[in-house]
């Protein structure tokens, strides 16, 4: 059963203060509550002092209200994608198809599919402990193919998409050192590095989708803030419509591109 020992848990936050953890009340409280014998917790407490994501150590995040299974070496869902993921649900239609490239866990298509009234989901990555690990979060909701971008897809898929949900690495190479050792370490080098701009998997994206999408499909991606004019752009270079929604609160940015429809102003939500 959990461990909830009250000094316990005072010696795990004092462990993981010394160990430079910012929320360590907090994490100490999540680790207690997930081990299920003392031998557990002090096994997850040093792979957390040892600088492990904390979701690494639980063995799962949460997303949008829902727990989603991390392998080690998995991409760990943000939060400021919750954003991208709430974008998509208000573009898509209730019975929608959905393609989630660079899937991850699979957490962005699994809760737009929850959202929706009708999916038929598709999710691919490239990297083999992010595919396993989002077919066990997919289950029997979708299909988890293995390949790069497209590639593996079903040519049956071809000018049928209506939600491309693309969470590519948009970090600029010079950029990847100065992540944190959580992420630059323990994440695939794949999943964060977008090239010399941090916009190069983003083109090659953008470059396919038109013929993916279904007329008045919309591809979704994130940038950062400082991208968005470029990647409007390359979205635009596509032959997509795009445009820009921001939200400050979670410190998001996500482009949209819309196939076979005008230009749209941009949006900012607060």
């Amino acid at each position: 059963m959990p461990v909830h020992s009250f000094s316990s848990l005072s010696s795990t936050v004092a462990t993981l203060r010394r160990a430079g953890c910012v929320f360590a009340e907090d994490e100490a409280e999540l680790l207690h509550t997930t081990a299920a014998s003392p031998d557990e917790l002090a096994a997850m407490v040093e792979r957390r002092v040892a600088g492990l994501p904390l979701e690494h150590v639980l063995g799962w995040a949460e997303f949008c209200g829902r727990r989603f299974a991390v392998d080690a070496g998995v991409f760990v869902p943000r939060r400021r994608t919750e954003f991208l993921v709430a974008q998509a649900a208000g573009l898509a239609p209730d019975r929608a198809v959905v393609v989630d490239l660079c899937c991850g866990t699979g957490a962005l298509g699994v809760v737009l599919a929850a959202t929706l009234d009708r999916v038929e989901l598709h999710a691919c990555d490239v990297e083999p402990a992010a595919v396993r690990c989002a077919r066990h979060n997919v289950g029997d909701l979708g299909r988890v193919y293995r390949g790069d971008l497209f590639d593996p897809l079903p040519a049956a898929l071809r000018g049928r998409v209506d939600v491309l949900l693309a969470n590519v690495p948009y970090v600029p190479t010079a950029d990847v050192e100065l992540l944190p050792a959580e992420a630059r370490v323990h994440e695939p080098r794949v999943a964060l590095d977008g090239g010399g701009d941090g916009l190069d998997v983003m083109r090659r994206v953008a470059a396919e989708a038109p013929g993916w999408l279904a007329p008045g499909g919309s591809l979704l991606v994130e940038a950062s803030e400082r991208q968005r004019d470029a990647a409007v752009r390359v979205l635009r270079d596509a032959g997509l419509a795009p445009r820009v929604v921001d939200c400050e609160e979670l410190y998001a940015t996500v482009v949209i591109g819309t196939a076979g429809a005008g230009p749209v102003k941009a949006g900012r939500v607060t």
